[in-house]
């Protein structure tokens, strides 16, 4: 028996209001499914960000001043911390930074780049980074072209200060941006007031310290100054323990700084920690979005299906002497099961048309709202593959009891 589509039209008219409200969860399912994988795929993606840094063996370290310090002894106090925990037998290398001056930090300094004094639109901004002749090494960042920062180049910059260094080593990103013909050594460009900086060395890759949505326009561009924290308020080093000995090091380190001077407070939980814990707390915002997103996606599914099942169950209760007069007149089992599969396929194929138009103005609306990227048709394909077979993979069950239904049930009068 060959299943004829308008009959199937006919009986979905007169069961007008299950079958649009199941059209309708349908779209708006699909709707938020898709954009909710895409959602969770930008997450975690950004999860698996490149920071430039030697992770597994860098840590940061940070104290508040149990009294004011003078600004004039701030500086000689940094110099004798760095020189004791590079002193350290665990330790490979330290710099110092100012406040969340490291890739990954959650926020940070940042400048509009021009490539004048007086452009009014900059090119661009740019993550800003602080640090000694030392700030590569400890990091581990890969410097790509030029040289490193000497030490004579290193000036100190004091609590609230801005300073425009002569000399800038910046990423591979920035330096594309400014100078897209690849001969960004050597040039000059201007992030604060009227002081050029001329580009001594270019590194990659080298993250930014945010990771918010507003950062993307800018990924990986990111420049260092030659200047050490002169802060008052608190210090901040970064440190690179040596191949496999990180535990060790972060174990002394507190010791040897407080050696220095035990007028320091280092917070026992965020004072210290090294680079998985730094990356745990700065994309913890994305980890829950994308594991919020799962639950709901998951729900919305299981509700979905539940809503099909039931909807079908209650037809067949309905349509039991219709299909055993159906199964009298000969139609097989099969017959009975695809009129179903087809008719559950018509409902779920309009309820996927609708969704497809509300996904992608879910998607402009985020876009335009929150700056967002687009949404790739791709999500929306697998989305609108993932309904259907949901909504087949429902009504099969129905369907069959549908498909037993004996000939029998033509002769009962109720």
């Amino acid at each position: 028996m060959t299943i004829q589509i308008r009959p199937i039209l006919i009986a979905l008219r007169r069961h007008k209001a299950g079958t649009v409200l199941i059209a309708l969860q349908i779209a708006l399912t699909l709707a938020i499914v898709c954009n909710g994988l895409f959602i969770i795929h930008q997450r975690l993606a950004n999860l698996g960000a490149v920071s430039g840094v030697d992770e597994s063996s860098v840590f940061v370290i940070r104290n508040q001043w149990a009294a004011e310090r003078p600004t004039a002894e701030v500086d000689a106090q940094v110099r004798a911390d760095l020189l004791a925990l590079r002193q350290l037998p665990a330790v490979r290398d330290a710099t110092p930074a100012s406040g969340n001056g490291y890739p990954l930090s959650g926020g940070g300094w940042d400048n509009n780049v021009t490539l004048t004094p007086d452009q009014e639109r900059p090119l661009t901004d740019a993550a800003v980074y602080t640090g000694d002749e030392h700030f590569l090494d400890t990091l581990g960042v890969r410097l790509i072209a030029g040289r490193n920062f000497r030490a004579d180049e290193v000036m100190v910059m004091g609590t609230q200060q801005a300073i425009s260094p002569p000399t800038v080593i910046v990423s591979k990103a920035l330096a594309d941006k400014l100078f897209p013909d690849g001969n960004a050594l050597g040039k000059s460009f201007y992030a604060m007031g009227t002081t050029p900086s001329t580009i001594i060395g270019i590194v990659d890759p080298l993250h930014r310290q945010g990771v918010s949505q507003w950062n993307k326009p800018y990924a990986g561009q990111a420049l260092i100054w030659p200047l050490r924290a002169d802060d008052a308020r608190g210090l901040c080093y970064i440190v690179r323990a040596k191949p496999g000995q990180l535990a060790a090091a972060m174990r002394e380190a507190p010791k040897a700084l407080l050696a220095q001077s035990r007028m320091r407070i280092i917070d026992p939980k965020d004072g210290i920690q090294d680079y998985a814990a730094i990356r745990q707390k700065v994309f913890e915002t994305d980890r829950g979005m994308a594991v919020l997103m799962a639950i709901i996606c998951v729900v919305l599914l299981a509700v979905t299906a539940a809503g099909i099942v039931g909807l079908t169950s209650f037809w067949v209760s309905q349509r039991r002497k219709q299909i055993g007069v159906r199964r009298a007149l000969g139609a097989r089992q099969r017959d009975i099961l695809t009129y179903f599969l087809t008719e559950n396929f018509l409902i779920s194929a309009a309820g996927v048309v609708l969704g497809t138009v509300l996904a992608i103005i879910f998607n402009l609306w985020t876009v335009t709202r929150f700056a967002m990227d687009p949404m790739s048709m791709a999500y929306v394909g697998t989305g609108v593959l993932v309904l259907l077979l949901l909504g087949q993979g429902a009504v099969l069950a129905p369907a069959l009891r549908a498909s037993r239904v004996s000939p029998v049930e033509a002769t009962r009068s109720v």
